[in-house]
């Protein structure tokens, strides 16, 4: 039976800078004797801790906390410029960029068109417009010259073994699809950089500040142009094999076109169902009228509301908009059985509680697994804000083990 290694004093060192560091960024500015505290360390060694932290760069001054019993006490906090990161979110017309200082206060956001007319057909070409785009972006946003990661949001679904980007095609993003995208993009843009399907970044902006905080298993439903969709299993996302778990808008739905009459990217399955244009269509069929789905379905949910003659219309294209939903969605939770359902997208949010009252009602008829069906809390850009939340977590392991090898 192997025998524990002991502690070296540079590896306790290390757990006590850590320690020290999480709770700085925890708890904002602190003390030197609430330091002590929180980590169980003597005076002298927590001078000796904070003075190795500020050499390092990690920690400093914040001035002097005034008003308590005793001495006037100098506060220390976490070094905002130790580390930058990045977040990304990659559509087929504009790239959302937004960066962040190591203790994740915002500090640059940029939108940078991305026009299809643009794109140039040759693929080595396309790439390297795709890398100045992003590269575009970054400027945008007054990203530094050192950023530590970037977590690039994508609608697709990086395959883990290759890195490959699937479930895509040349025309959604030109210049993506190449072999060793991760590779391609670190190489450009000189920073460590992950890619990740931006409907499973949504999701890890619901599992740690959302609706789904607190669930271990869930499942988020995307619905705007587009559907997809994300399993969160034990507290962790599932990915699938190649990368595909969530791309449901493939799935083969009952009443809709499979891929052997469309072809495998044509508009077949969930896709042709309860896509955009298919609400679209269907609203339009009850007299109800927008410029795309969300607007299509917030006109619907006024009508409905309005007690006027186009209500009950209005009502019956919500209720068949959210039969279409609840049917793709009742195939993955008879499997997955998950303790709640997260809905999020364009159309989804637009429809608010009234769509989901009628999508719950709909999906609660067809399945024996009766999961509760939660709207989105996040606000804002939830691509970007599980993108920061990635990066963040990345440069922070990485600076906050620092000190062991120092």
């Amino acid at each position: 039976m192997p025998q524990p290694t002991p502690g070296t004093p540079s590896l306790l060192r290390a757990i006590n800078d850590r320690a020290a560091l999480q709770a700085l960024l925890e708890r904002g500015p602190l003390t030197r004797p609430e330091i002590g505290a929180l980590t169980g360390l003597s005076k002298p060694t927590a001078s000796q801790l904070l003075l190795r932290l500020q050499e390092a760069g990690l920690v400093v001054p914040g001035g002097v906390r005034e008003g308590l019993p005793g001495r006037t006490a100098e506060v220390y906090r976490l070094n905002p410029s130790a580390a930058y990161v990045a977040a990304l979110d990659v559509t087929r017309t504009h790239i959302d960029a937004r960066v962040a200082d190591i203790t994740g206060a915002v500090v640059g956001e940029y939108r940078q068109p991305t026009p299809a007319a643009a794109a140039p057909r040759d693929a080595e070409r396309a790439t390297e417009e795709a890398v100045r785009n992003v590269r575009a972006a970054l400027d945008g946003a007054h990203a530094p010259a050192a950023l530590r990661h970037v977590v690039v949001g994508v609608q697709g679904a990086p395959d883990p073994g290759t890195g490959a980007l699937g479930y895509a095609t040349a025309e959604d993003l030109p210049g993506w699809l190449v072999p060793d995208l991760v590779a391609t993009l670190g190489r450009r843009l000189g920073v460590r950089v992950a890619v990740e399907n931006n409907v499973n970044l949504v999701a890890q902006a619901e599992q740690a500040h959302g609706s789904a905080r607190g669930h271990r298993d869930f499942v988020l439903l995307w619905a705007d142009e587009g559907l997809g969709a994300a399993l969160v299993l034990g507290g962790r996302l599932h990915r699938g094999a190649t990368g595909g778990a969530g791309e449901i808008g493939y799935m083969p739905a009952p009443g809709a076109p499979t891929a052997r009459e469309t072809g495998r990217y044509g508009d077949h399955g969930y896709q042709a169902l309860g896509g955009g244009p298919a609400v679209l269509r269907i609203l339009r069929s009850h007299g109800v009228h927008g410029d795309g789905p969300a607007a299509a379905v917030s006109r619907a949910v006024r009508a409905a509301g309005s007690g006027g003659p186009e209500a009950a219309a209005a009502l019956a294209g919500l209720r068949d908009v959210a039969g279409r939903l609840a049917v793709g969605l009742a195939s993955i939770t008879a499997v997955v059985d998950p303790e709640i359902v997260v809905l999020t997208g364009g159309t989804l949010l637009a429809g608010g509680r009234l769509l989901r009252d009628l999508v719950e009602e709909e999906l609660h008829a067809l399945t024996i697994p009766r999961p509760p069906l939660l709207l989105s809390a996040v606000e804002g850009n939830p691509v970007l804000a599980g993108a920061l939340d990635l990066a963040l977590a990345a440069a922070r392991e990485e600076v906050f083990g620092s000190t062991l090898s120092s």
